[in-house]
């Protein structure tokens, strides 16, 4: 009774604890709801009338994470205007706040539907540019919508990978193979194996997308399923070691033998005593850094490593 009555305890601090990470302050509802306006942007983004250069042919699509929204670019956005790229950051997976009616939480919505919303973005965006591929960049959950579109809405072409809509994806600290949220997913597994309710913790901690987010859900078994990579598409998967969030960090990497066209790299393979955590993979100088370079391997050429 008193090993049941602790794990209660720690299940309830953990639960709130992580309600209020993830959600903040009010609950979150099941049903996605409208945009509300004004859209959070970031200045310089999002230009529909930016004119790709012959140096960055490819316009730079940036996916925030979970509860998170485009605001999250306002480091690296300005970074790669000023390198001379068409920048877009959409804003996805809006769901209502239950107690806050007209407000939203961003990228909370059901993952495949998410994707579906940025596959759309993303055609304006080439038709508005002239520009025939672009190049993602996706931070935690935005990896998977990232995956989720090139492989199930059009953003890859299996038949013919030279007419793939995605030609490189960067990923910071992305869920490719699940999260344990840092340990609370198996916490909850142990409560409800001494008969507890410890399944009631996902709707109460995770939102849609982040239980789809949890190790051995359905849509990554399904996105993960046949193999990681798909033909045509370059990979650079950016993990830190002292991620707290996607847990363990080390499920973000890509599985496949193809090191040509897949590159799964530490953060401190970089910068050896570099501390980013999640959050920190969007605003740390060394990960974006990374980033410029995996877009452009003439940039690493021309910069050195801000360590």
């Amino acid at each position: 009774m008193a090993i049941t009555t602790r794990v209660t305890r720690a299940l309830c601090v953990l639960a709130a604890t992580s309600a209020v990470i993830l959600s903040g302050t009010s609950v979150v509802s099941a049903a996605p709801v409208a945009p509300p306006v004004p859209i959070p942007t970031v200045e310089g983004t999002n230009d529909f009338g930016c004119v790709p250069s012959p140096e960055h042919p490819r316009p730079v699509v940036l996916i925030h994470g979970t509860k998170m929204d485009s605001t999250t670019w306002t480091i690296l956005a300005p970074q790669l205007i000023e390198q001379g790229y068409c920048v877009f950051a959409p804003n996805y997976g809006a769901v209502g706040l239950l107690f806050e009616p007209g407000k939203v939480v961003w990228g909370s919505g059901d993952i495949p539907e998410s994707a579906r919303e940025v596959g759309g973005f993303i055609d304006e965006v080439l038709a508005a540019t002239g520009a025939s591929q672009v190049d993602v960049v996706g931070h935690s959950q935005g990896g998977i919508v990232a995956r989720q579109y090139m492989k199930f809405d059009g953003g890859t072409d299996s038949a013919d990978p030279s007419r793939n809509k995605v030609h490189s994806l960067v990923t910071l600290g992305a869920t490719n193979h699940g999260t344990t949220f840092g340990g609370l997913q198996e916490l909850a597994k142990l409560v409800t194996s001494l008969g507890l309710p410890g399944d009631a913790i996902t709707p109460l901690t995770w939102n849609m997308a982040g239980a789809q987010q949890l190790v051995g859900s359905p849509v990554l078994v399904n996105l993960n399923a046949g193999g990681d990579a798909l033909p045509g598409v370059d990979y650079t998967v950016i993990a830190t070691r002292d991620d707290q969030i996607s847990t363990p960090p080390e499920l973000t990497f890509l599985r496949t033998g193809d090191t040509e066209s897949v590159h799964n790299l530490w953060v401190q393979d970089v910068c050896p005593g570099a501390t980013t955590g999640h959050l920190g993979l969007v605003t740390d100088p060394a990960p974006n850094y990374m980033v410029l370079s995996a877009l452009d391997p003439e940039y690493a050429t021309a910069h050195s490593a801000p360590c």
